[in-house]
């Protein structure tokens, strides 16, 4: 039996990038021995002292309820929790585009067998501090000039990739040994080109 390796993912259930992302890894873990672990981030936490359009700070303040949520369901159950949860909420704020309101939060939840009531947690500073450690082990480890996802795999953490639509089946395979081998490589810090296509989660 082959050994198993650890990916760490850092997400916010907000950002549609990290949504395509996530779900490519898990493409990646049906073919590729690999666990992943997941953890949260928050967008609102990145930016709360960056100098950004107020537009885009007041977008991004929002985005903390559900992280809050998550950091409650863990808090309860324990961090194992997290992937399902994300599920459930991702599927509805990005495949669905249902409001994202107390109501899709509780049906998420309860959608992933927990207490519908962390949805409370949405209006609350009780978890914040959690939250604030997570994001910190994130993106501690690549830096405050990206943003969600963070993967972390023996030793390399990087954000993203960004990619669209999700690679599926061997071309999500091939992505993951490709990310991974230049993630690898020492010295190597960026390798970008600008978007051309909108989120694509089919």
């Amino acid at each position: 039996m082959s050994e198993r390796t650890q990916v760490d993912f850092w997400f916010d259930p907000a950002c549609p990038w990290a949504w395509i992302t996530s779900r490519w890894v898990l493409e990646v873990e049906k073919v590729r021995p690999i666990d992943v672990r997941w953890h949260i981030m928050s967008l609102a936490v990145l930016n709360e002292d960056k100098d950004i359009p107020e537009e885009y700070r007041e977008r991004t303040r929002k985005t903390i309820g559900p992280v809050r949520v998550l950091a409650a369901a863990a808090d309860k159950y324990g961090e194992q929790v997290l992937g399902e949860l994300y599920t459930q909420i991702g599927t509805r704020f990005h495949d669905e585009g249902r409001e994202r309101d107390r109501a899709t939060i509780e049906d998420a939840l309860a959608a992933a067998g927990l207490d519908r009531e962390l949805a409370a947690a949405l209006e609350s500073h009780e978890y914040d501090e959690a939250v604030r450690r997570s994001h910190a082990e994130g993106i501690g480890l690549v830096g405050q000039e990206v943003g969600t996802p963070v993967i972390s795999v023996e030793g390399n953490a990087f954000f993203g990739p960004v990619v669209s639509p999700i690679p599926r089946g061997e071309a999500a395979a091939r992505l993951w040994d490709g990310v991974l081998l230049v993630a690898g490589t020492d010295g190597f810090f960026e390798l970008k080109r600008s978007r051309t296509r909108d989120p694509i989660f089919t």
